[in-house]
């Protein structure tokens, strides 16, 4: 395959929207984690922090592929996020949603790089596939937390300094970011 093939590949194309998406995910848990901590909610503010970090690294991931096999790589520009809340289930129950489509989006890149015979991007793949079990299962589980907390966000706070929720480090298998992961 050609550079210019790549360039046209419909793998290729979603890839670059993909970055977008790992971006504006990251800007809408940074507004997540600027709520919490606004509202003196510490665990809660550092934990979408986190999550805020990883969403960049994956975008990050991905421009390292792309600039790994040669193809043109454009930085986009990210979306409006919501930064108007009435109550802290709202967030969460958002960050559920935001990874569900994520998931739907990254399981469209696996069929696109099957489908057109790209497997050194099917293999890609495979890494955010996995990863995105467990990013909808750790919001899951919050929110889960948060719906019996009934109301009492001090203990969620308990719970998140109790309990590993979400990444638990560096994972050997994850492709390198560019620039580097944070």
């Amino acid at each position: 395959m050609t550079t210019t093939e790549k360039q046209e590949s419909k793998f290729h194309m979603l890839l670059q929207q993909q970055v977008r998406s790992e971006f504006n995910a990251s800007q809408q848990y940074i507004a997540l984690a600027v709520w919490f901590d606004s509202h003196d909610l510490p665990r809660l503010a550092a934990h979408f922090y986190r999550q805020a970090i990883e969403e960049r690294n994956h975008g990050m991931m991905i421009v390292q592929f792309l600039m790994d096999n040669d193809i043109p790589v454009s930085i986009p520009s990210t979306d409006e996020v919501r930064n108007e809340f009435d109550e802290a289930r709202e967030l969460v129950a958002l960050a559920l949603a935001q990874e569900r489509e994520v998931t739907a989006e990254i399981e469209n890149l696996a069929k696109t790089a099957r489908a057109e015979d790209d497997y050194i991007g099917e293999q890609f793949m495979q890494w955010f596939l996995k990863e995105q079990v467990e990013e909808v299962a750790q919001m899951s589980t919050l929110l889960n937390v948060v719906d019996r907390a009934g109301g009492n966000l001090f203990e969620v706070e308990n719970f998140l300094a109790r309990e590993q929720v979400g990444d638990e480090g560096n994972d050997p298998s994850a492709p390198p970011a560019a620039g580097g992961a944070l």
